[in-house]
């Protein structure tokens, strides 16, 4: 590579997933030696896509992508495959080497150390928490020592603690690094620059500063790029009505009025493709069902997991129509397994909206259409539910696209159009945060904090909870 700090460039890189969905077009930029990076992007704009090029997992349709002969790279990923949720923590890090490592146990537990998890070797991958899946997935990437880390999503489900680990070890490290995230705080605290994926020009643009600095930017060049065309517009409309005067004179005017109207041809090609980058979803709000009344929790004790044993705690929680509960407690408590366990329970004539963390309620072979019919409430009109999906950003192309092909922010997506469709009467929310982007927050936090029903809300944001109704707070962590 021409120079020896480069160690990966993309150079006129094109690829997409068939026509209707392009990801790259003709997309170049090159990563220095030692560079931390973040790579933003709206959500379903292919950044994970972008990592699975770097690995060579999939290949360009056009272009090239260099890296330095001797480079390693290591991803970490969002989730941990369903397929891989019933082997052991040895059998997890085993897969992520190509030869035997016989040695592998202190290298583990040297890594799950880093990453401050404790874990027997032979635990099955299912029996941790999501905060404590998150550790692993970064835990695999760091056992590789790599020249190259490219992390996906590494703060989904942590809590502050774990949050407040991945920040300084990153901050200390002395490698390379392309992370995604929506956690701006997060980027802030060790990046240097950002990759900056546009969904409609499906170009990389490179910046230099932290993640503010880049949406400060990027906001100012959307509104220069706006002016410009202001000003091609009126100038324009002016030459506009000239054409159409002289054309009607005749003669040498008419001569005049062409070449006018081969000026504004011009003027109108001058005119820049004003970006929609990152389009907060639309406003909206969850319906409650109309019929529900009295009592609908009652909770008296609860399980938690405390020094690696499962003991109860007494508790005295009650909740009707209109209260919103938070519950709160450190990766490995036992917050999911109790929403696991609340949903299953008996409500009777109530539905139940459960946005569960894993998107374990989409099936992934079936379509984002067939996906909201399902769960839509007889009466509901075709115009409605496509107004419901617009509004979460699923168009007519993703309303057409399986489940499975959906980028995790997408899907966080379809599970808040579901909601909106299905009007419960309780809410049942698992880190609804996780994987969605940073604009859409807000608008979430509003429509969740509006909820007339019954709520029950887990989340490691506390931007995000300020910002919604908590009547009771159930901390699982209390001693």
């Amino acid at each position: 590579m021409a120079n020896d700090n480069v160690i990966l460039r993309f150079n006129n890189v094109s690829f997409g997933f068939g026509f209707n969905k392009p990801i790259l077009s003709e997309a170049s930029f090159s990563l220095r030696r030692g560079s931390k990076l973040a790579l933003m992007g709206q959500n379903g704009a292919g950044k994970s896509t972008m990592f699975q090029l770097i690995i060579k997992a999939l290949q360009p349709e056009e272009g090239m992508i260099s890296t330095d002969k001797k480079l390693s790279i290591a991803i970490s990923r969002q989730v941990i495959p369903s397929d891989q949720l019933d082997i052991t923590v040895r059998e997890f890090f085993e897969l992520v080497f190509v030869e035997k490592i016989y040695d592998i146990d202190p290298r583990i537990e040297k890594v799950l150390e880093v990453v401050n998890l404790k874990a027997d070797l032979e635990k099955k991958i299912s029996s941790f928490s999501g905060g404590q899946q998150s550790r692993l997935l970064f835990a695999t990437a760091l056992i590789q020592k790599p020249d190259l880390q490219l992390l996906d999503e590494p703060t989904n489900n942590l809590d502050p603690e774990g949050l407040a680990h991945l920040a300084k070890f990153l901050k200390d490290y002395d490698g390379t690094c392309i992370v995604i995230s929506h956690d701006s705080e997060f980027l802030n605290s060790f990046t240097t620059g950002v990759l900056y994926l546009d969904v409609f020009t499906h170009q990389v643009e490179q910046y230099v500063g932290d993640y503010n600095d880049v949406v400060k930017e990027i906001a100012a060049r959307i509104e220069r790029e706006r002016m410009k065309n202001v000003r091609l517009e009126k100038d324009i409309a002016n030459r506009k009505e000239q054409a159409g005067f002289f054309a009607q004179k005749g003669g040498h005017m008419r001569d005049v009025a062409r070449k006018m109207r081969e000026k504004i041809e011009e003027l109108e090609e001058e005119k820049v493709g004003v970006r929609q980058e990152d389009k907060a979803i639309r406003k909206f709000f969850v319906p409650c069902q109309e019929d529900v009344v009295g009592e609908l929790l009652n909770l008296k004790s609860v399980s938690i997991m405390r020094g690696g044993k499962i003991a109860k705690m007494k508790v005295s929680i009650s909740l009707k129509r209109g209260g919103h509960l938070l519950i709160s407690g450190p990766n490995g408590i036992g917050k999911t397994t109790l929403l696991e366990n609340i949903a299953s329970g008996d409500f009777a004539d109530v539905r139940v909206g459960y946005y569960r963390q894993d998107f374990s309620t989409l099936d992934p072979k079936e379509t984002v259409y067939r996906s909201l019919t399902d769960v839509a409430l007889d009466g509901t009109s075709e115009h409605m539910l496509r107004s419901v999906a617009a509004g979460f950003l699923l168009g007519p192309e993703a309303l057409k696209s399986t489940i499975g092909s959906l980028s995790e922010g997408q899907k966080g997506l379809v599970m808040f159009a579901r909601l909106v469709l299905q009007r419960p009467g309780i809410l049942i929310l698992d880190e609804p945060t996780n994987h969605i982007n940073f604009r859409h927050l807000p608008v979430i936090a509003e429509a969740l904090n509006k909820y007339e029903g019954a709520m029950i809300l887990v989340s490691h944001v506390p931007e995000f909870v300020k910002k919604i109704r908590i009547d009771e707070t159930l901390d699982l962590g209390k001693k």
